[in-house]
């Protein structure tokens, strides 16, 4: 009973967790299953990638759902899921590095700046970093109203992850649709847009308890 309790408390960092880990769960379990005869390499490189894409999405999704919905506990697993997309892009750039060119760094240099995919991709991991670094309440105190600043860097990383996709595959059509999905999320924070939506939620939730109270 007591663990069903605290499982009804903390349902969603519960579901945030496992969700999140197990692509790395599933990658490490086929492996060990040989499955990836053919090409290895690639293939970790793709789930790591797709993974890392889809958990910065769900991140930067935490506050749109809760302007939109008024559901303030999405924002408890905000910080998770960005800290989770960059371990899954840590892993995916490992991969780059330690698989594809064995860590020969006269190779991977060269092959970062001659391919635009790659360097895009770089570049939107250099811009995680110093958000997962600084994304505790410690450093958020000592950068006071910096913090807040230094964390809109994601949305740039955000945009140069989805072209790294775009640069990378032949069918345009999945990276497009995450594409769009991520304009979305980010008009939706429009200063503007964030506070109509908010109002016609308050106005919507003053109609429900109305209606409760007939």
């Amino acid at each position: 009973m007591v663990l069903l309790d605290k499982f009804k408390a903390h349902w969603l960092q519960v579901l945030t967790h496992a969700g999140a880990l197990w692509p790395l769960a599933r990658l490490v379990w086929d492996h060990w299953q040989n499955r990836f005869i053919v090409d290895p390499v690639r293939e970790t490189m793709t789930r790591t990638g797709h993974a890392a894409l889809v958990l910065l999405l769900l991140s930067l999704a935490c506050t749109p759902i809760h302007i939109v919905l008024g559901y303030k506990q999405v924002l408890r697993v905000r910080r998770a899921l960005g800290l989770y997309a960059f371990m899954y892009a840590g892993l995916h750039l490992l991969t780059f590095v330690g698989l594809d060119y064995r860590f020969d760094f006269e190779l991977v240099v060269p092959a970062i700046f001659d391919q635009r995919f790659v360097l895009v991709g770089f570049v939107a991991f250099l811009l995680l970093l110093p958000l997962a670094v600084t994304s505790t309440r410690g450093w958020q105190k000592r950068l006071g109203k910096n913090w807040k600043r230094l964390h809109q860097l994601v949305y740039l990383a955000g945009v140069l992850v989805v072209v790294h996709f775009l640069w990378l595959v032949k069918d345009v059509n999945e990276p497009v649709r995450y594409g769009a999905i991520l304009t979305l999320l980010l008009v939706l924070r429009i200063p503007p847009i964030r506070k109509a939506l908010k109002k016609i939620r308050h106005k919507l939730e003053r109609r429900y308890r109305a209606a409760r109270e007939v």
